[in-house]
């Protein structure tokens, strides 16, 4: 009877050593920590936002042959920021630190890249507020992680998140701007830090609610393409067709890009300087063709609403890649996702022009999806963006033109931090 008893203790003793799980669920701890961070990245998200709409709306004032001191002192003081504060750095920057810093993103410049992009971008650079927002809230799951004492992979997703979380607020794609975050770490392996899709999706799904609340953000597409019917199995062919076009056009963007460095790395100059360099010249091209002013996301639906002649388009798609590549080249801040859409939208119309019986909005679609998976490897998100940026319901004919875009790209990626170290 006592070693009975005794048997009965220890088991009983056993069973009050485990901890007690109140939770049944997945649901964790992990959870709410990356709930909080996408609320974090969308309150960020929308007051940057809202400061760059008061500022446009000001700054817009400012038109014919006054866009070029406009956006030559704005340039100028943009460089002054960078010079004085801190350098932010790029994309490339970004992707080397979440790749090769353990995943920390540094917070110490974001004042840096705050004020100098607002006004980048406000003025009428050819850059989006993309790579601003995935630096700033990238930053912020850093820093988050290391008030939790969050180390290694963990960290790292949490950075990831954080950066998901920016890119959801712009684009209006918890699933895309998730994946994106994912796909533009390495120039092959798309989700190469798998652990990070469910912080990912969490934290954008919390950002987009939060961002959608602070600036009344609608459910329907951005650019409306959606006026597509499907006319049969070669659809897919034009979509290849035109991805190949698309794709050639994202070569060409990136030879331009690599001759503008060329030249201002040449110029032994402050950043200042080459930023208000960079003014002049982007004032000129606004002032002689106002639609390559700012970074697209307006300026698409312009596009196609407009009757434009087949000179003017060749003439916009010319110099705005010109644009950018000054944008980019001459320390201008910003992203270039949104201006390559553009891009693609006018590259989709000449196409249209030269050829009006075949479909508009597949033309469009398929070159914009071509030459953003050429440009930054991303085409599974470059996909699902699209369809929800566009309402192009049709979801495959997309996605054959982003994986012509992306396997046609250059071996070299654009975004050379995305290669492995040994690679390069």
């Amino acid at each position: 009877m006592k070693l009975k008893r005794r048997k009965k203790l220890v088991n009983y003793l056993n069973i009050l050593d485990q901890p007690v799980k109140f939770n049944p669920f997945v649901f964790s701890r992990s959870f709410l920590l990356w709930a909080f961070l996408g609320l974090i990245g969308g309150i960020i998200a929308g007051i940057y936002w809202i400061v760059l709409e008061f500022l446009t709306h000001q700054l817009a004032f400012f038109d014919g042959w006054l866009v070029i001191p406009l956006m030559a002192t704005c340039g100028l003081f943009a460089g002054l920021i960078i010079y004085f504060i801190g350098d932010p750095g790029e994309i490339n920057l970004i992707v080397n630190n979440i790749r090769f810093n353990k995943g920390k993103l540094d917070p110490k410049n974001n004042l840096s890249m705050i004020l100098s992009s607002l006004l980048c971008v406000a003025s009428g650079g050819s850059l989006g507020p993309e790579a601003p927002l995935v630096q700033i809230t990238g930053s912020t799951g850093t820093w988050i992680g290391k008030i939790f004492r969050l180390k290694g992979e963990e960290l790292r997703s949490l950075s990831i998140a954080g950066m998901a979380s920016g890119f959801t607020a712009l684009f209006g794609a918890p699933l895309g701007g998730s994946l994106f975050s994912l796909e533009i770490l390495h120039h092959k392996h798309a989700v190469e830090y798998y652990r990070a899709i469910i912080p990912a999706f969490v934290a954008s799904c919390f950002s987009y609610l939060v961002f959608a609340l602070i600036i009344h953000l609608g459910l329907g597409p951005t650019w409306d393409l959606s006026a597509y019917k499907y006319s049969g199995i070669f659809d897919f062919g034009y979509a290849v067709v035109f991805a190949i076009i698309g794709a050639a056009l994202g070569w060409g963007f990136i030879f331009c890009i690599k001759f503008f460095k060329f030249v201002f790395e040449k110029l032994q100059i402050p950043i200042y300087i080459k930023t208000f360099i960079g003014g002049i010249l982007l004032g000129s091209i606004a002032y002689y063709f106002p639609v390559t002013r700012y970074f697209g996301h307006h300026e698409i639906n312009e596009l196609l609403l407009g009757d434009f002649s087949l000179k003017l388009l060749l003439a916009i798609l010319i110099l705005k890649i010109i644009a950018i590549s000054i944008t980019v080249t001459s320390g201008w801040r910003g992203g270039f996702i949104i201006p390559l859409f553009f891009v693609g939208a006018t590259l989709g119309l000449i196409i249209h022009k030269i050829f009006p019986t075949i479909n508009l909005s597949l033309a469009i679609v398929s070159c914009m999806a071509a030459i953003n998976s050429c440009v930054t490897r991303t085409p599974m998100s470059t996909t699902i963006l699209l369809a929800t940026l566009t309402g192009f319901g049709h979801f495959i004919p997309i996605l054959f033109a982003s994986l012509t875009g992306y396997f046609l790209a250059p071996r070299i990626p654009f975004i050379s931090s995305q290669m492995e170290k040994e690679e390069e």
